[in-house]
């Protein structure tokens, strides 16, 4: 069930990463921008180590 609720908070957060990236360069906020992107980064590893621990070899 968490691993749920993480794909769709790294879903949520990657589409805003998106957004903010489509403003014109006046209205980017870089912080807003990297905290989202490092927020985005964390889930997805989250995510991918998740993945790799349930493949059996």
């Amino acid at each position: 069930m968490w691993l749920l609720l993480v794909a769709i908070a790294s879903i949520i957060i990657w589409n805003a990463v998106s957004q903010k990236m489509l403003k014109s360069s006046k209205k980017k906020n870089k912080g807003k921008i990297l905290t989202l992107m490092s927020a985005g980064t964390l889930s997805t590893l989250i995510l991918t180590a998740s993945l790799f621990q349930s493949i059996t070899f």
